[in-house]
């Protein structure tokens, strides 16, 4: 199982949802992401928000439309996003991807990434991914792993999360590093691209955010 977790971040940035409606998808609604999928003729198989962000008139809509409404009053604790993340990590999918979750507010930009080192830090085993019209947002923690070229997004930049990235080690790509170690601000691996089909990325200490974008 996949689940898919659309948030209300800005319409433009957000990529063909169609072609994320996998047979295995169970799509989530966050607040005017709700919406936004109904107007799709998606809906949601559960919603999360305070639903501060549409009209009236929108509400009674996704009221009619989806079975399992969770409304959250506006003071809270956690952000509706965070709300919609828990529920899915429960459910043990394979893979969650985050869309709606750039663009707009900065501040709600940085807390989603946050949530994905949140997931990662918790030793979760589900992947977890942020999904925009151009770029690709995930997080590792060391080991060593393959990664594919896509024609739609060949820029891979690797950011350390961590104080220290160590033993950082590049194959395939344009830019190779072997054993180098990066500390926290770096931008030494930014915008690299891989040269072959595939290429590996590995290292043996701290945490790294990977980002695929297409200019």
């Amino acid at each position: 199982m996949i689940i898919n977790i659309l948030a209300g971040g800005p319409e433009e940035e957000l990529p063909e949802l169609a072609l994320f409606s996998e047979s295995d998808v169970v799509w989530v609604g966050v607040d005017r992401g709700v919406y936004q999928l109904l107007k799709r003729n998606i809906t949601p198989e559960i919603a999360f928000g305070d639903f501060d962000s549409v009209t009236p008139e929108e509400l009674v809509f996704i009221e009619s439309k989806v079975n399992h409404l969770n409304r959250f009053k506006p003071e809270k604790n956690e952000t509706d996003m965070e709300l919609a993340l828990d529920w899915a990590l429960k459910q043990n999918p394979v893979k969650i991807r985050l869309f709606g979750a750039t663009g707009g507010r900065l501040d709600h930009l940085f807390a989603n990434v946050q949530l994905l080192l949140h997931s990662l830090l918790q030793k979760n085993q589900t992947s977890v991914y942020i999904i925009d019209r151009l770029n690709e947002v995930w997080v590792k923690g060391p080991g060593s792993f393959q990664i594919e070229k896509r024609s739609d997004k060949k820029y891979i930049s690797f950011i350390p999360a961590t104080p220290n990235v160590e033993n950082l080690t590049l194959e395939g790509f344009k830019y190779p590093l072997k054993n180098r170690h990066i500390s926290l601000g770096s931008t030494l691996c930014i915008s690299n691209e891989l040269n072959s089909e595939y290429g590996t990325f590995s290292f043996t200490e701290g945490i790294l955010i990977i980002i695929r974008s297409h200019d």
